[in-house]
């Protein structure tokens, strides 16, 4: 069950016009901050993942399953139906919820960790081509404003003084 915190923050997002990926990654933050507290456990960084975006789907964000031929089919055909279930507002079965906590205690706290994450992170950034790659960092860019951008320009200008020596 999300927190009712979560769920103000993927409204507010709404709100302000952002995609349905950045409402649902509310969810994943908040998920990855349960394993690290150790509420739980996951098989992998991915699993990790999955779980935010299954609870966003089931709290109502408009998040469209994945294309076939994209994941394996059970994947998305559990998407589809946690999407189903969202937007009708069904709620969870207590005894599936519980079941699914159970199995999850079992596992390895380590799939959060920064490196866990790191490593998802780059092992999905290598499927998207470099123009894609190039054009996401070049938004990224574009959409930071001012001052952060100059935050991060004096940061890679420390960086890069750092290197020299």
């Amino acid at each position: 069950m999300p927190a009712k915190q979560t769920i103000r923050r993927a409204r507010r997002d709404k709100r302000e016009g952002k995609s349905p990926g950045t409402q649902a990654g509310e969810f994943v933050h908040e998920e990855i901050k349960r394993i690290r507290k150790g509420e739980h456990g996951a098989r992998s960084a991915k699993q990790a993942i999955a779980i935010g975006l299954s609870e966003a789907r089931r709290a109502g964000v408009k998040l469209k399953p994945p294309k076939k031929g994209t994941v394996s089919e059970k994947t998305r055909r559990n998407a589809e139906r946690e999407y189903e279930k969202g937007q009708n507002h069904e709620p969870v079965s207590k005894t599936r919820s519980r079941a699914r906590v159970r199995a999850l205690k079992r596992e390895s706290t380590a799939s959060a960790s920064h490196t866990a994450l790191s490593k998802q992170a780059h092992t999905a950034a290598m499927r998207h081509s470099a123009t894609a790659r190039s054009a996401a960092a070049k938004k990224a860019a574009r959409t930071k404003g001012p001052l952060k951008r100059s935050a991060a320009a004096k940061k890679a200008a420390r960086t890069r003084s750092r290197s020299k020596t």
